[in-house]
């Protein structure tokens, strides 16, 4: 028996979902623990791609149970159109490989079109939502009128809570000068989704106890990124909810003493969606047109492109401490074949000062620069390779490199978005049990 908790430790995109479906052969459970449908994985198995925004990873291997926590804001609507998506590619969701928390709270309709308000109001001054209302969701869940899964069992407690939920809404409407929504419409909305979300509802909590008790194998899958993380991240450029390792336990109910290891996953370079800090981000540079192109850096759920640069392992090292990680992945590798030189951030220099880590403040996170260390590139293609003895003696040198500066050790590195290109050095679900 053994307890995982995958996270990403950099902006998010890092990979997570060759990860989690790669660890899913050996775990009997997957746990969505936090975000919505503003997570992006994408999984290639035999060259069939597939996208997920909010099952869980492991909802592609037959014969295991995926979870979404009750600390996910969950749109049903959105939910459903994965299952049918995936039903199409011939993946089953059913009551027997998939349940929800009762206690999950929901995104609804009015959410959506505040967090698009919200941008559209802000202008050149936006966090860069991806306007799937996560925010305002998570807004509701913190100001106790948030509509959670299990109030869909009493049509008349429903009304009452939503009553209360849109008395704040309105108002907010009435000053963006939008026309107030009615409980009706809303009621209306649910009916229409009612049977299809509470077939899924079930005491996580409990669920994850049993299966524990059981000696059964449980991943926690993490969304986004460490530097998203609404207190660790790089405010107010983050998400709405903590994406950091600690978070496994509040949003599944689950004792965070019976996590075993903490899997960080990270890019061999960095990347970002949206607005925010990048301090190594090469703007208008063929490096960067390099990553983004061979690296088909494009936002699974955003369709943005994403920004490029160089591995920042100050940035990482930051995020091993505030997780906890045990063991690092490193994906993505091959997107570096060709390259003569390399740089790796170690800090960070600001009005002549040296900063190991990257500073909470946002004008001083803005304004910092990489302090870099050059490394040389290698000619060998990596693509493919599964073994480390084959890896170009230069590409394992730069891998040495990362482990000593971010001072965790690798345990996977991934080298090409297929499922069976991946150096497998130290699987969570073979470490001795802390």
């Amino acid at each position: 028996m053994t307890n995982v908790v995958v996270v990403g430790c950099q902006w998010g995109d890092e990979g997570k979902g060759k990860l989690v479906d790669y660890l899913s052969g050996k775990a009997d459970v997957i746990v969505r623990f936090q975000g919505g449908n503003n997570a992006g994985h994408t999984i290639v198995i035999d060259e069939k791609v597939f996208k997920l925004s909010l099952l869980p990873s492991g909802i592609i291997r037959e014969g295991k149970l995926s979870v979404i926590g009750n600390g996910v804001v969950l749109d049903p609507w959105a939910l459903k159109t994965e299952i049918d998506s995936l039903s199409e590619l011939g993946i089953n969701v059913t009551r027997s490989n998939f349940i929800v928390a009762e206690n999950v709270p929901l995104i609804l309709s009015f959410h959506k079109s505040l967090d698009l308000l919200r941008e559209k109001k802000a202008g050149s001054k936006k966090i860069g939502t991806t306007g799937r209302g996560i925010g305002p969701a998570y807004e509701d869940k913190v100001g106790r009128r948030a509509i959670r899964l299990s109030d869909l069992d009493s049509p008349r407690y429903l009304r009452s809570l939503l009553e209360r939920c849109l008395e704040h809404h309105n108002i907010l409407r009435n000053g963006y000068g939008e026309s107030m929504i009615e409980v009706e419409d809303v009621e209306k909305e649910l009916g229409d989704i009612l049977l299809f979300i509470k077939q899924f509802s079930a005491p996580v909590w409990q669920v994850l106890d049993e299966k524990n008790r059981e000696g059964k194998n449980i991943l926690f899958e993490g969304a986004q990124g460490s530097f998203l993380d609404v207190d660790f991240g790089t405010y107010p450029f983050v998400t709405s909810s903590n994406t950091i390792a600690g978070a496994a336990s509040l949003g599944a109910g689950f004792s965070a003493r019976k996590i075993d290891c903490v899997l960080g996953v990270v890019k061999a370079y960095t990347t970002r969606v949206g607005e925010g800090p990048f301090p190594t981000e090469l703007k208008h540079d063929q490096i960067g047109l390099h990553l983004e192109t061979v690296g088909h850096e494009k936002g699974t759920v955003t369709g943005r492109n994403r920004r490029c640069g160089w591995f920042d392992a100050a940035l990482v090292k930051q995020s091993c401490i505030v997780n906890g990680v045990d063991g690092i992945a490193i994906t993505k590798l091959d997107v570096l074949d060709g390259l003569k030189e390399l740089k790796i951030c170690t800090g960070y220099e600001m009005n002549g000062t040296l900063y190991p880590y990257l500073p909470s403040s946002i004008h001083s996170s803005e304004v910092v620069k990489p302090v870099y260390e050059k490394i040389e590139g290698w000619s060998e293609p990596t693509k493919g390779i599964n073994s480390l003895k084959e890896l170009p003696r230069k590409a394992l040198a730069y891998l040495r490199r990362i482990e000593e500066l971010v001072g965790c050790p690798i345990s996977f590195v991934s080298t090409s978005p297929e499922r069976e290109d991946l150096v497998d050095l130290n699987d969570p679900f073979k470490r001795p049990q802390k």
